[in-house]
């Protein structure tokens, strides 16, 4: 069973969303917060697979809370899903590590497809966003170069993390095993001086990898 946090400040859509969530067996929303100060409090109390944060939150804001939990519970994967389609606040969130970006008129079926992905390990963000967000990460005004001392191995492992691939799938992929991923995107991220997958999949974007 996946354990979710869910911070909402509104609470008919906070019990909304568990609804729709809570529709596949498998998901379960174990904490509930009015914003983001409370999330770190029941972070601080018992352990989540994975965080879904509401942008706009009186106190501390989504934004605010996931700097937190990137910081202390690293390995928690987070969703931001937010009324608001706009370019800053979702560079913002992925540059700062959120593992998705939705928006919150999505359908159930595509927010629990948002929060499997994240769960693996991809990237998942809304097709509206994701318009405004590539031509800016991808920017065709600059010249990026891929760092000179990845190897080819290293290389096709950051295709996979750039295709939102898990470490299994990636595995798969290259005929390795999982172990020998995980210990490839350790090397990769101290290398490029990154800090998470979310990092290297733009890493990848923006320098034209896949």
């Amino acid at each position: 069973m996946v354990s979710i946090l869910l911070a909402e400040d509104q609470a008919l859509v906070r019990q909304g969303l568990k609804m729709m969530i809570e529709t596949d067996p498998q998901l379960k929303i174990n904490g509930e917060a009015n914003n983001g100060k409370e999330a770190i409090k029941l972070f601080e109390q018992e352990s989540f697979d994975l965080a879904i944060l509401d942008i706009r939150m009186p106190e501390m804001t989504g934004l605010e809370a996931m700097r937190v939990i990137r910081k202390r519970w690293a390995e928690t994967k987070i969703l931001i899903l937010t009324t608001f389609n706009d370019e800053e606040y979702a560079l913002e969130a992925l540059k700062n590590g959120a593992n998705g970006y939705m928006l919150k008129d999505a359908e159930a079926e595509e927010l629990i497809r948002a929060i499997r992905s994240c769960l693996k390990g991809g990237l998942s963000i809304e097709d509206q966003v994701a318009a405004k967000v590539l031509p800016t990460l991808i920017d065709d005004n600059e010249q990026l170069e891929i760092h000179p001392d990845l190897t080819k191995r290293e290389i096709n492992i950051i295709i996979g993390v750039g295709e939102g691939l898990s470490n299994k799938e990636i595995a798969e992929k290259l005929f390795l095993s999982i172990g020998t991923i995980k210990n490839h995107i350790s090397v990769i991220l101290d290398k490029l001086e990154l800090r998470d997958r979310t990092q290297l999949a733009i890493y990848a974007i923006r320098h034209n990898i896949v």
